[in-house]
């Protein structure tokens, strides 16, 4: 019996899963937040002639939605959907930069790296003012 070796086709196959999996998490996840919504919220009429900015920074924002899911907020759930959605390129960015260490090609790993320090920068200027 040949032990066979974790190669790229390998990687291929999950990195393929995750981006599939993911979107149709995100997506089943953004789906049931918008009936719990509706379930509670579906009467209402919602006042768009008014622009509300939000001043928070992304720890505060983080830890409203966690505290909405909790408590079975729609627009939390929601919120959750679109940032698991966000959240599986990059956790296939994360998966690259793994395999490409494994592989000892480092220009890649390099590269990846900088692709992962632009993403956290974007993320944290994004969020503040």
């Amino acid at each position: 019996m040949t032990q066979e070796k974790f190669g790229e086709k390998d990687f291929q196959t999950i990195i393929g899963n995750l981006l599939r999996y993911g979107v149709w998490t995100s997506l089943s996840v953004a789906f049931i937040g918008g009936i719990v919504y509706l379930l509670h919220h579906g009467n209402e009429l919602e006042d768009y002639s008014v622009f509300k900015e939000n001043d928070r920074n992304i720890f505060e924002v983080i830890t409203a939605v966690y505290q909405g899911v909790i408590q079975g907020r729609g627009e939390s759930i929601i919120f959750l959907g679109i940032v698991l959605l966000f959240l599986t390129p990059v956790f296939r960015v994360l998966l690259s930069l793994f395999s490409f260490f494994l592989e000892k090609d480092y220009l890649y790993v390099v590269i990846t790296t900088i692709v992962i320090g632009i993403i956290v920068l974007s993320i944290s200027f994004g969020f503040s003012h």
